[in-house]
């Protein structure tokens, strides 16, 4: 089953004179398995969104259902809290134990597992985040690098098993490398455990590379909805909405207007090198 957010308002300090609307009227379809792309202007209510998705705040109007549950059905909303990992944007504030170990253990501790278990995951999310367990187990995790930090908060939510991972700008803050690393973990894990992930960022191209389905929000609502090559060919809306298309449209759509016949859909660097070889090949016949 599917999160499901119907007809989703919420107004900050509602009834008085400071009420500011944050979500107006937001209907969509988390599937199994799919990963979806959250982008907007700051201010758009992405962070307002996802943290309705494990009730961590409640709507004005409207509902979110987690595989049935209701989210603000105080007694559903356990259940369907335990399905829905949460990353914050800094994932290393989360962080609180002394060592490792026992931070990536609290969630498994929590959902009342056997210590053989909570063992078992926590050497499994550790290889998925690729934290060596002989070195990293015992250390504590406020002595660790900022990419470790993130690392080690990452497998404290996965240790959970969660049906769908919330990721809130997960690669703030990265150099280019390590962007590529968090995404091809967060690529690893998806395959392995089969979560959904919703994953915001300010990185078109972050979204480009790894979404299946892109949302747009633009002050509280949801301005587009589609693939990535439905939602990265809309680059004039975008720019105005100050999002700047993924480099691969930037580029193509540059190419073309100096004459190149290049495909209008081109939104990843792979598919904008795929393009350009192919022309070259073409002019030599």
């Amino acid at each position: 089953m599917p999160i499901v957010i119907e007809k989703l308002t919420h107004t900050y300090q509602n009834g008085s004179v400071n009420a500011f609307t944050a979500l107006k009227d937001i209907s969509l379809t988390i599937s199994d398995g799919e990963f979806v792309g959250l982008i907007g202007h700051t201010g758009s209510g992405k962070s307002t969104l996802i943290q309705m998705l494990n009730g961590l705040m409640q709507p004005t109007e409207g509902r979110v259902t987690v595989d049935g549950f209701d989210m603000n059905d105080k007694k559903q909303r356990a259940k369907g809290r335990a399905l829905v990992g949460m990353v914050f944007q800094y994932p290393d504030h989360q962080l609180f134990d002394e060592t490792v170990y026992k931070d990536i253990s609290f969630g498994p501790k929590n959902m009342k597992l056997n210590e053989e278990e909570i063992d078992k995951r926590v050497r499994e999310a550790m290889r998925l985040v690729g934290l060596d367990f002989d070195e990293f187990a015992e250390k504590s995790p406020f002595e660790l690098s900022g990419g470790e930090k993130r690392r080690t908060a990452l497998a404290g939510i996965i240790a959970m098993y969660p049906k769908y991972l919330v990721l809130d700008e997960p690669m703030a803050g990265l150099d280019p490398a390590g962007r590529r690393a968090v995404l091809e973990m967060i690529d690893d894990f998806r395959r392995q455990l089969g979560c959904a992930v919703i994953m915001v960022s300010h990185s078109m191209d972050d979204i480009a590379r790894s979404a299946e389905k892109v949302v747009v929000l633009r002050k509280g609502e949801i301005f587009r909805c589609g693939t990535p090559q439905e939602i990265f060919s809309l680059s004039d809306e975008l720019r105005e909405m100050g999002l700047e298309p993924p480099f691969a449209a930037r580029m193509a759509g540059e190419l073309r207007r100096r004459g190149m016949d290049l495909p209008k859909d081109i939104y990843t660097n792979e598919a904008l090198v795929k393009a350009l070889a192919e022309i070259k090949g073409g002019a030599h016949v």
